[in-house]
C-alpha cells in the first residue's frame, strides 16, 4: 500500500468580473421589462410583480461581493440574462477542456511534474457541456497524458469524491499520479432572473495533482483520510438532461431546467450533516478539533461556512482558520473548497493537521484530512 498525497493545485480564473453593484443594474432593468410587459395582469391580481434586488439583500443572504464568469454581456443583458459562449466545431477544444487545462498546467508545476508523468484524469463537475466523449479524455489528450480518463458528477462535492477515488487508487497502487480537475461553469445553470438565487453563482476552474508520497519532491499535503457520503433530496435540483425533449412541453423555458434550491429546507438538514459529517470523520482518524490548524469548506454561503466552523472547532474559528473566497468567487460548485485550499495552505507548518469538506446536492458531503510535509531533504 502506498500514501497519496496532493503536490498540486491550480486555479483558473476568466478574466471577466460581476460586482454586486452590475449585477443589480441588470436584475432590476429586467424587473422593470417583466412588470410593464405584464401590467395588465399585476393590475388584475392575477399576476405577481416581481421585486427589485439591491447589493444589501445579496450580501447579508449570502456574503458575496462579486463574481467571475465566463462572459458577462449575456448575463448583464435584460433582456438575454444568461451567458452567450461561443458555439465552437468539433475539431476546436471545449471551452470547460480549456478552463481545465489551465487549471491542470499550474498544478503540474507546482508539483514539478509533467503530463507524461499523469497516469489518470478525473473531471469532476456539476455539470458537463455534453454526454460524451469525456471531458476527461480531452483534457488528457490535450494535455498529452497517457493512462485513462473518465467524467463524475456528485454536484457540489464532485472534487472531494474524485481526490478520494484517485487516492484510493494511488493507495491500491493501480496508478502513481492522476490529475483532479473541476471546470465549472455555473452561470450556464443559474437563472439570473429569479432574484432568490440570481447572485449565487460564479465561474472558475481548479485542479489537484495527487500522487505517491515517496514521489513527492517539494512541499506537500499527506492525504490521511478521505471519507464520503450521499442521502438523497430533492431540495437542490435540476431537471434538464437528454429526455427534455421527449417530454410535453420539455423544450419550453421551464424555471426548474435551471438550478433550483429550497434554501430554507437545505440550510436546516445540510448544516447538521455537513457538521456530523466532519465530527465523526475526525473522531474515526482520531484528529482532535485542537489539532486542526484549516478548514477549507464548500463556498456556498458565509452564515453556512460560519456554523459548520464553530461546530467542529466548538468555537468561533479565528481569522485565517476557516478561509472564505466566496466573497470574491460566489458560489463555484465543486471548486469552491479547492480555491480555498490552494489559495490558503502554503502558510501551514510541517506536522499541521487541516480538512478539506465539500457539499452540496444529493445531498453529499465529502471530507479529506490531510497533514503537511516540507520538502524531502534530497529535493
Amino acid at each position: 500500500m502506498h500514501t497519496p498525497a496532493i503536490t498540486g493545485t491550480g486555479v483558473f480564473t476568466p478574466s471577466e468580473r460581476i460586482t454586486n453593484a452590475e449585477l443589480v443594474t441588470a436584475f432590476n432593468a429586467y424587473v422593470d421589462l417583466y412588470n410593464a410587459e405584464h401590467a395588465a395582469e399585476i393590475a388584475a391580481g392575477d399576476r405577481a410583480p416581481l421585486q427589485y434586488s439591491s447589493e444589501e439583500f445579496i450580501e447579508k443572504a449570502s456574503g458575496i461581493q462579486s463574481r467571475y464568469v465566463m462572459d458577462k454581456t449575456g448575463v448583464l443583458d435584460p433582456e438575454v440574462m444568461h451567458p452567450r459562449l461561443r458555439q465552437r466545431s468539433d475539431d476546436e477544444p471545449g471551452i470547460m477542456a480549456e478552463m481545465a487545462l489551465d487549471a491542470a498546467r499550474q498544478a503540474l508545476a507546482q508539483a514539478g511534474r509533467t503530463a507524461a508523468d499523469v497516469d489518470l484524469v478525473i473531471c469532476a463537475a456539476s455539470n458537463l457541456e455534453r454526454a460524451y466523449p469525456a471531458v476527461a479524455i480531452e483534457v488528457q489528450q490535450l494535455l498529452g497524458c497517457g493512462g485513462f480518463a473518465f467524467d463524475m458528477n456528485v454536484a457540489c462535492s464532485s472534487a472531494t469524491f474524485a481526490i478520494q477515488a484517485a487516492a484510493d487508487m494511488v493507495r491500491a497502487g493501480s496508478i502513481r499520479t492522476a490529475l483532479v480537475v473541476n471546470p465549472e461553469i455555473c452561470s450556464g445553470h443559474l437563472e439570473w432572473r429569479d432574484r432568490d438565487c440570481h447572485f449565487i453563482f460564479g465561474d472558475v476552474a481548479t485542479a489537484t495533482l495527487i500522487e505517491r508520497q515517496s514521489d513527492a519532491t517539494g512541499a506537500h499535503f499527506e492525504i490521511l483520510s478521505t471519507r464520503c457520503a450521499t442521502e438523497f433530496s430533492n431540495n437542490i435540483r435540476n431537471n434538464n438532461g437528454f429526455l427534455r425533449r421527449s417530454r410535453p412541453d420539455g423544450v419550453t423555458d421551464r424555471r426548474d431546467m435551471q438550478f433550483m434550491q429550497n434554501g430554507r429546507k437545505v440550510f436546516k438538514e445540510v448544516l447538521p450533516m455537513v457538521s456530523q459529517h466532519i465530527a465523526d470523520h475526525m473522531a474515526a482518524e482520531g484528529v482532535e478539533a485542537t489539532a486542526l490548524k484549516r478548514l477549507w469548506l464548500h463556498q456556498a454561503n458565509k452564515t453556512m461556512n460560519d456554523f459548520i466552523g464553530k461546530k467542529v472547532l466548538g468555537r468561533t474559528p479565528e481569522p485565517g482558520e476557516q478561509p472564505n473566497i466566496l466573497q470574491d468567487y460566489a458560489n463555484t460548485s465543486s471548486a469552491g473548497s479547492i480555491i480555498a485550499f490552494s489559495k490558503y495552505s502554503d502558510d501551514l507548518a510541517p506536522g499541521d493537521t487541516g480538512l478539506i469538506c465539500s457539499f452540496g446536492a444529493g445531498y453529499s458531503v465529502g471530507s479529506v484530512i490531510l497533514r503537511r510535509h516540507a520538502a524531502p531533504v534530497s529535493a
